[in-house]
């Protein structure tokens, strides 16, 4: 993932001379003597040297929250539904990757972690699974990554905490999954339901879609086979599984293939976007056609159920820019979809508007709209002219009221009143608070509210690891609520020496996707890379708000390009259904998305008719509202950068991504 910029080379001798590396570097690896950072045996065994050492069961109470991590499980507790139960995971500074094997649980209502330590607890581990049962928290799988992320241990591993006393048991069972991360696992009536996942190893990367099964009553594990000419998915990982009734549902996923080229042995990654349903009762799948609006294909995003419906939330997709550029953009939009008939749509949040709020507005309607239903009519021959040669010119004083906004004074014809208004929602939408987007979040659901911990997302060419916390009403869908705030990320820049190492024992097998200078722009690499640091030294997570809202200060060319890609970013506009395009108007915006924001609007009201074309308008007006301030900076900030590449070229960095799509 992230931006991978490719610049004409010397073709056919460079891709040889890199190959030679290629091999070279391959051939060090399986010879050279590990390094302590590199032996996993070593590392796990001090490890479980460490837990021998414990004899008790230790909780602290009222403990700082826990460090960022992403791939880690989050489980609400069976007999505490205020209780958030929170498992291992993994953190990466940019030099080293973190695996952690704590445990912690986290008190809803008062605001409260605890740690527990127990004596025999699960080595650390990330992209593992967990499921509640009863009193009981199993666990299976995941891996453990050295430090300088060269060597990779996967677990097959069975554990069980009993929520009760905080002890755990591993259950050493015949017939359980081979070594894996990246399944998933369910909980389905008393048994526990494996699927996919995979394994990797220094040569290669494996990928299933074998199934598996775990009698809880019985202690038994069973692997279901398909039968000949039967329907089965593909191999993958990273997907989301969850249960409704007597169905388990299947969706999306990440996998790589190797190309067939005998003289290309590159691989593809896929991401997966197709629905499926397991019958549990007979082990039968059944591939689930798609309607409504489903959400646009994407990595690394977070599923749960509540009541009817499956959530999902975040996920990554990477775009191709101009300049065969790719850009990696974060998302974090909410979607539903209807468990009972298999209906996708979008989630958006609607305020309550406060009765001083709705007299205002009234008043304001009076004046500026003479006939509401001459208004509503309006509209209603304007959508149906959405697919015409040419804009309806009946559409509500309301909207051109709206459009005006922005406008030369000498032009506009908009009462100042109105003007005030706007420039006041505008202003208040910025602060709106919701989770920036991101990928391997954890997701769960207690009493009717829905809780979001870490994940990962990239600024620039950094991986910012996340510890916040935020919470939805799902009764109300009104606003997000942030418990914990994200700290301050940790980030290490790689010293010269550790650069110049890295180069020559990694790069050349990434240079293919990630950077293609040649060897005369060695010299201009130097001052860009310069160039690099210096912008990124001061970028944390704060300062995304800050580039989105713009300070109005003079950006060198290097920040302004840095800032225009995190701002398309934020924007999420690989999903044109919700995100107004640059110079876009609200009517041109409402006109081509009047269909998604009617159908999120059904779900706030189950309106129909104009009623409901109304509250669609109102959540598109919001939106454009929202994004309006940053679209314009955005416009601003392209138009400078095409100014400026018209001057002269500028060298393109490399950018190191590790975002781990594949879980």
């Amino acid at each position: 993932m992230g931006k991978k910029t490719k610049k004409a080379g010397k073709g056919k001798e460079k891709t040889e001379r890199k190959t030679v590396k290629a091999e070279e570097k391959k051939a060090r690896r399986e010879t050279k003597k590990l390094s302590p950072e590199d032996d996993i045996d070593a590392i796990l065994l001090s490890i479980q040297k460490e837990e021998a050492k414990k004899k008790e069961v230790h909780v602290e109470e009222n403990v700082p929250a826990p460090s960022p991590r992403s791939n880690c499980t989050l489980t609400i507790n069976p007999l505490k539904e205020t209780e958030l139960i929170l498992y291992g995971g993994e953190f990466y500074n940019g030099h080293k990757t973190f695996v952690y094997g704590d445990l912690y649980r986290y008190d809803v209502d008062k605001h409260e972690w605890k740690l527990i330590s127990s004596p025999n607890s699960p080595p650390p581990r990330s992209a593992h699974q967990a499921v509640a049962w009863k009193n009981y928290l199993y666990i299976f799988g995941g891996e453990f990554t050295s430090p300088n992320q060269e060597r990779f241990h996967h677990y097959k591993d069975f554990w069980m905490l009993d929520l009760k006393t905080n002890q755990w048991e591993q259950l050493n069972l015949k017939g359980c999954p081979s070594p894996r991360s990246g399944h998933r696992m369910v909980l389905y009536k008393h048994k526990i339901i494996i699927f996919g996942g995979f394994y990797d190893t220094l040569r290669e990367v494996r990928y299933y879609n074998d199934l598996y099964v775990f009698d809880l009553d019985q202690y038994k594990w069973q692997e279901i086979k398909p039968t000949p000419s039967a329907m089965w998915p593909t191999a993958r990982s990273g997907f989301q599984f969850f249960v409704y009734q007597d169905e388990i549902f299947l969706y999306g996923g990440y996998s790589k293939e190797v190309s067939s080229d005998k003289n290309n042995s590159s691989e593809k990654g896929i991401v997966h976007s197709d629905l499926w349903s397991l019958d549990p009762r007979t082990w039968e799948w059944n591939k689930v056609k798609k309607s409504g609006m489903p959400p646009s294909s994407r990595a690394g995003f977070t599923i749960c159920v509540h009541k009817k419906r499956a959530l999902l939330f975040g996920g990554v997709v990477d775009m191709e820019m101009e300049g065969d550029v790719m850009m990696s953009l974060f998302l974090n939009e909410l979607y539903g979809f209807q468990l009972d008939n298999h209906r996708w749509y979008p989630i958006e949040l609607r305020k309550e508007k406060s009765t001083k709020d709705k007299a205002r507005k009234n008043s304001e309607a009076k004046h500026n709209i003479s006939n509401n239903d001459d208004e509503m009519d309006a509209m209603e021959e304007d959508e149906s002219a959405a697919d015409k040669t040419g804009p309806s010119d009946a559409i509500s004083d309301r909207m051109v009221t709206d459009l005006s906004i922005g406008e030369s004074d000498s032009k506009s014809k908009v009462p100042q009143e109105a003007k005030a208004r706007l420039d006041l929602q505008v202003s208040a939408s910025q602060e709106v608070v919701k989770p920036c987007g991101r990928i391997n979040a954890c997701m769960v659901v207690g009493k009717d509210t829905l809780y979001i911990y870490g994940g990962m997302m990239e600024i620039r060419d950094k991986e910012i690891t996340l510890d916040d916390l935020y919470s939805l009403n799902l009764s109300k869908l009104d606003e997000w609520k942030c418990i914990i705030p994200a700290s301050e990320p940790e980030w290490v820049e790689a010293s010269e020496d550790e650069e110049g190492d890295e180069d020559e024992d990694e790069d050349d097998s990434e240079d293919d996707g990630n950077s293609d200078e040649s060897d005369d722009e060695d010299g201009d690499d130097d001052d860009e890379e310069e160039a690099v640091n210096d912008g990124d030294e001061s970028v944390k997570v704060g300062d995304v708000v800050a580039m989105i809202k713009g300070k109005g200060k003079s950006l060198r060319r290097k920040e302004k390009r840095a800032r225009i890609d995190q701002i398309r970013a934020n924007l999420g506009l690989s999903d044109s259904q919700r995100t107004p395009m640059p110079g876009e108007s609200l009517r041109d915006f409402y006109k081509r998305t009047n269909m998604y924001w009617q159908m999120a609007a059904y779900e706030h009201t189950q309106h129909t008719g104009k009623e409901l074309r109304k509250d669609g308008f109102d959540l598109a007006e919001a939106r454009y509202l929202e994004l309006k301030p940053i679209l314009d900076e955005l416009a601003i900030l392209e138009a400078e950068q095409r100014a400026e590449e018209a001057e002269g070229p500028e060298t393109s960095s490399r950018k190191r991504g590790n975002a781990k799509k594949k879980r």
